[in-house]
């Protein structure tokens, strides 16, 4: 195959990794029954973060790290906010995201348009040889791998453990859960951290892979389409990361179309937004009656399986805090 059309491929993945991460993230934390809304913020607040150190230690796994940490630490505060204090969440990630975006600015001024550390490709042996798929999947780095990884470790947690069927029961029924000796605000708070840990991750991914560096709003809009993805993906692993590979397509398509010559004088302004407008529309078809006019072309059996497979519900307790007694 054409190594043009394998590297557009390739970049798919490695465009979709950040998504991946944050759209997880989120999935995990809401599946638990909280909403945090400040993954834009945070997402920008820990590339920057992720760029700094990395820059000023030399350690790439260091950015990561602190990335996370600090991921977790922001959602922290949505979580007390919401399991302590019974806050507005909406309201307390839209404060986090502009507070986050902010400090971006102002602590990563210094860092603008450095060049710095970035994570190396690492193909794997004998799977990056196989045709096709060897160097689209397999000749990437260990970022891309580890999104791999967290799609299928989130599947399988969720659907295939006990303590899974706990986090999902929290979502759902907090009140039973709890009568069942669940902790549930533990639960909430384990997963809040762990999806604001894989959010930070996010930030890092795209500092020190994906767009190099670190710039004034660097991943701005990032974040909200993750959390948009989340709901198209109906809180299901599979189904988030199919999105994220779709923001991913969409991505590595306005990269080719502004190298076409045929586009040359189209301001480059467009290719970068037009992935963001693309994937909007996309989410607003999928939740409006033309699904409802497709899935009833099919027999009611089908119907049901393609309502199963396109459509998601949210965690019924979703956003509502728990109170024992």
């Amino acid at each position: 195959m054409d190594p043009f059309i394998i590297n557009t491929l390739a970049s798919i993945f490695a465009n979709a990794a950040p998504i991946v991460f944050a759209s997880v993230g989120e999935t995990l934390t809401e599946k638990s029954g909280v909403v945090n809304l400040s993954l834009d913020g945070t997402i920008l607040l820990t590339a920057m973060a992720a760029f700094a150190f990395a820059l000023n230690t030399g350690s790439v796994a260091g950015g990561f790290l602190v990335a996370a940490l600090i991921g977790a630490a922001i959602a922290l505060i949505v979580a007390v906010a919401n399991i302590e204090l019974g806050l507005e969440q909406v309201a307390v990630g839209f404060v986090l995201t502009m507070l986050t975006a902010d400090l971006s600015s102002f602590l990563g001024n210094p860092y603008v348009n450095q060049a710095g550390p970035y994570l190396t490709q690492q193909p794997i042996p004998l799977l990056s040889q196989i045709p096709i798929l060897g160097p689209v999947l397999f000749q990437q780095n260990l970022a891309v791998y580890a999104s791999y990884v967290v799609i299928v470790a989130a599947w399988w947690w969720m659907s295939k453990t006990q303590p899974g069927l706990q986090m999902r029961g929290v979502g759902e029924r907090p009140e039973a859960a709890f009568a069942r000796g669940v902790n549930v605000n533990a639960v909430r708070y384990l997963y809040t951290l762990l999806g604001g840990a894989l959010v930070g991750i996010a930030g890092a991914t795209y500092s020190l892979v994906v767009k190099l560096g670190w710039s004034h709003n660097h991943t701005a809009g990032n974040g909200w389409i993750a959390l948009a993805i989340v709901i198209f993906g109906g809180w299901d692993p599979w189904k988030v990361a199919s999105g994220a590979y779709l923001f991913g397509l969409l991505k590595a398509l306005g990269s080719v179309l502004q190298r076409n010559p045929a586009f040359v004088n189209v301001p480059t302004q467009i290719f970068s937004t037009a992935p963001f407008a693309l994937m909007i529309l996309f989410l607003a078809l999928t939740s409006s009656g033309v699904t409802d006019r497709f899935l009833d072309l099919f027999q009611p059996a089908t119907r049901r399986r393609l309502e199963r497979l396109l459509r998601g519900r949210a965690p019924a307790a979703l956003g509502r805090p728990f109170r024992r007694g």
